[in-house]
C-alpha cells in the first residue's frame, strides 16, 4: 500500500471563491453532519479571512457562527483550520500587535484547531510572530508560501522561504497556490526539497481556473505532500479547487491509500449546497465563476479573489457603459472588459514590485488595474487614481516586496512626496485594544465570551458598528430583494433615464423618453440650474459613501476650507477605501449622499465653491 494522502475540505474557500457571502449558521449546521458522514475527510476550512467580515455584513454574530460550526467535527475527530492573514489578520489592512496576539487565544477558544498563516509579500517578519502567537494559544502553526509564477519567484525561493518557517518553529508547510498558476513540475520540486530539510507535514491548496490542479495535485504528491485541499459540487472546479471524488479516483489509481467517499453522503451534501444557492447564495455567484478558464494563467488573480471579481465588474461595467452612452461611445461586454482587465494586470503586476496575488495584494494590484482601464476607456491616464492602501504596499509599509518596483512608480512617488520604508511592519501599526475596550465600555457593549467581541470590533470596527447598529442587516436585505426583483423582472435595455447637460457653465438634468411620452413627473427632477457658484464632485468610481476610513479621522462638514490634495471623503469599492480629494482651494457647500450610502459613477457626492 502506497503513501497515505489526506483530504481536506475547503468550505469557506469553496464559496469564497463562488461569491461573496458564505451560509448562514442555521445552513452550515445543517450541512456538517453530512460532511462528518462523507467519511473521508479529515480536515475541514470553517473560517478565516472573509468568513466572518461577510457573517457581519448579512447581520449574523460570527463568534457564535465559529463556535457552532467548528463544534461537529470535534466531535467526530476532524480537524478544524481557518486562513490566517499574518500581519493583517482577518483583514484587509494591517493589525496591531495586541489585537494580532488576541485572535489566536479566541480562534483556539472557539474551536479552531489549525491556523494557515500566509503573508501575501511572502515577507518571513509578518508570518514568524504569528507562528510564536499561535503556539502561545495552544494552536498548529502551518506557515503558507504564497505560489506565484513570476521572474523572481523561483524553486529556490521557496525552498529557502520554507526553511526559514521551519527553523522558526512552524508546525506545518501549506503551498498555497491561490491562483492555480503554480507548474506542476516546480510545484513537485518545491516539495521535494522542503522534505529534504525536514519531514514536515505539507499541504497544497489550489484553485483549478487556470487548469493546472489536478496534474499540481499529482505532482506534488508524489513528492511527499500529506494533505490535499479538495472541494465538492456543486461548488467545485472554475475558480474553486479540483472535486474530491476526481481527486480520489486519480490518487488511488496512481497507489496512494486514500479514504472511501460515502457517496450517498455526498449527494446529500450537493444537495444541501444546492439548496443555499437556491435559498439567497446563488445571488452572489456569478456564472462565469463556475468555468475553468485559461486566461487567469497570465494575469494570475486568485481563485478567491475571482468569486467577487465578477460581481465588481458587473457593477464597475454597468457605470462605465452609462458613461460611454452618455458620451456617444459604444459599451463594453463583460469579456471585453474583463480581457482588458487580465492584460492590465499583467502591464500593472511586474511594475509594483511582483506581489504574490493573493490578499489583499490581489485586489490591490486588480483594483489598481482596473482604475486604469476605467480612466483610459474615458480618455484619462494611467495611475489618476492610485489608493494610499495600495502605496502603503508599494512603499514598504506591509512588508518587502519580492521584486524592485519599476522606475515609473518610483517618480510619481517622488512626485506626491511619498517615501520608501524598510522598516518592520509590525512598528506601523501601535497597539489598539485599550482604544477599542474604552469604546465599547462607552456604548453599553459585552467584551464577549473570551473577549471575542473585543476583537470582532477591533478587527472589523466598521463591519462591526453596522452590525450593532442593525444597519448591515438591513442593507444586506434591501439588496437581496433587488437582486431577486432584478432576476424576476422582464429584461430591459441598459440605456440611461437622464443625462446631465453643462450649458454656458450651468448644470441641467433632462429626463429622457425612447417611447415619445412625457416622463413621468414622480421620477424626475426639474431641470433647473445648479445652485450658486458651487462646484460639482463627482463620485470617480461606484461603491459606498463613506465620511472617514476609520475612527481616528475626523468627518469633513459643510462649511469646512479645504486646500487642493485634502481628502474630502471616501468610496469604498472593491474593498478598497479610496480617498476622493479636492482638486481646488475651497470651501465645502454641500454634503449629498450620508454615510453608508451607495453611490454610482458620476453620482454628485459634495459640492464646493473655489476660492478666489
Amino acid at each position: 500500500m502506497g503513501k497515505e494522502i489526506k483530504f481536506s475540505l475547503v468550505f469557506r474557500d469553496m464559496w469564497q471563491s463562488a461569491g461573496k457571502y458564505q451560509p448562514r449558521v442555521d445552513q452550515l449546521m445543517k450541512i456538517a453532519p453530512l460532511i462528518v458522514k462523507m467519511g473521508c475527510f479529515d480536515r475541514v476550512e470553517t473560517n478565516g479571512g472573509g468568513f466572518e467580515q461577510v457573517n457581519l455584513l448579512y447581520g449574523e454574530n460570527p463568534n457564535n457562527a465559529v463556535r457552532q460550526w467548528t463544534k461537529p467535527f470535534h466531535e467526530a475527530g476532524i480537524q478544524t483550520h481557518m486562513l490566517d492573514r499574518a500581519l493583517n489578520g482577518l483583514r484587509m489592512s494591517p493589525c496591531a500587535k495586541d489585537l494580532r496576539q488576541l485572535f489566536y487565544k479566541v480562534k483556539k477558544a472557539q474551536g479552531t484547531d489549525i491556523t494557515r498563516i500566509f503573508c501575501g509579500l511572502n515577507d518571513p517578519r509578518n508570518v514568524i510572530p504569528s507562528i510564536s502567537y499561535a503556539h502561545q494559544a495552544g494552536m498548529i502553526a502551518q506557515a503558507a508560501l504564497c505560489i506565484t509564477y513570476s521572474p523572481v519567484h523561483t524553486v529556490e525561493y521557496y525552498i529557502d522561504l520554507a526553511k526559514q518557517f521551519i527553523e522558526a518553529g512552524a508546525d506545518e508547510i501549506c503551498l498555497k497556490d491561490m491562483a492555480g498558476i503554480g507548474r506542476p513540475v516546480s510545484l513537485g520540486k518545491i516539495v521535494k526539497g522542503i522534505k529534504q530539510i525536514k519531514d514536515i507535514p505539507i499541504e497544497y491548496h489550489s484553485h483549478s481556473g487556470p487548469g493546472f490542479s489536478v496534474a499540481s495535485i499529482l505532482e506534488v504528491c508524489q513528492n511527499g505532500c500529506d494533505y490535499v485541499d479538495v472541494a465538492m459540487s456543486p461548488l467545485s472546479w472554475g475558480t474553486g479547487h479540483a472535486d474530491v471524488i476526481a481527486v480520489q479516483e486519480m490518487l488511488k489509481d496512481a497507489g496512494f491509500q486514500v479514504k472511501d467517499i460515502n457517496m450517498e453522503a455526498y449527494m446529500q451534501a450537493r444537495t444541501c449546497i444546492q439548496e443555499m444557492l437556491d435559498d439567497f447564495l446563488g445571488y452572489y455567484c456569478p456564472a462565469q465563476n463556475r468555468l475553468d478558464n485559461s486566461l487567469l494563467i497570465k494575469p494570475g488573480l486568485p481563485g478567491g479573489m475571482m468569486g467577487s471579481l465578477m460581481t465588481d465588474l458587473e457593477e464597475n461595467l454597468s457605470s462605465l457603459n452609462k458613461w460611454k452612452v452618455k458620451n456617444g461611445q459604444e459599451p463594453l461586454t463583460t469579456d471585453q472588459l474583463l480581457v482588458k482587465l487580465f492584460d492590465e494586470v499583467a502591464y500593472v503586476w511586474p511594475k509594483v514590485g511582483y506581489p504574490p496575488l493573493v490578499t489583499p495584494f490581489s485586489q490591490y494590484v486588480k483594483n489598481l488595474s482596473l482604475m486604469n482601464v476605467i480612466l483610459m476607456e474615458k480618455g484619462k491616464n494611467r495611475w489618476e487614481m492610485f489608493p494610499d492602501t495600495i502605496w502603503d504596499m508599494v512603499l514598504g509599509k506591509a512588508g518587502k516586496l519580492p521584486g524592485e518596483v519599476d522606475e515609473e512608480i518610483k517618480a510619481l512617488a517622488a512626485s506626491q512626496g511619498r517615501e520608501f520604508t524598510t522598516t518592520d511592519p509590525q512598528e506601523n501599526y501601535p497597539d489598539c485594544l485599550d482604544e477599542f475596550r474604552a469604546k465599547m465600555a462607552q456604548n453599553g457593549w459585552e467584551i464577549g465570551q473570551d473577549e471575542e467581541e473585543l476583537f470582532e470590533y477591533a478587527m472589523h470596527p466598521v463591519q462591526y458598528e453596522a452590525y450593532k447598529s442593525g444597519k448591515a442587516k438591513a442593507d444586506f436585505e434591501a439588496d437581496l430583494a433587488k437582486r431577486k426583483a432584478e432576476k424576476n423582472a422582464a429584461p430591459a435595455a441598459a440605456l440611461p433615464s437622464s443625462v446631465t447637460v453643462n450649458l454656458n457653465g450651468q448644470l441641467y438634468k433632462l429626463d429622457i423618453s425612447y417611447d415619445g411620452t412625457a416622463p413621468v413627473a414622480a421620477k424626475s427632477e426639474a431641470a433647473s440650474p445648479a445652485a450658486g457658484p458651487s462646484e460639482p464632485v463627482p463620485a470617480p468610481i461606484s461603491g459606498k459613501f463613506l465620511m472617514t476610513k476609520d475612527n481616528s479621522e475626523t468627518p469633513r462638514k459643510v462649511g469646512d476650507h479645504v486646500k487642493r490634495g485634502d481628502v474630502l471623503c471616501y468610496i469604498e469599492a472593491m474593498k478598497i477605501n479610496n480617498a476622493i480629494c479636492a482638486d481646488f482651494d475651497g470651501v465645502i457647500t454641500e454634503i449629498l449622499a450620508s454615510n453608508g450610502d451607495s453611490v454610482e459613477e458620476d453620482d454628485v457626492i459634495v459640492k464646493m465653491t473655489r476660492d478666489k
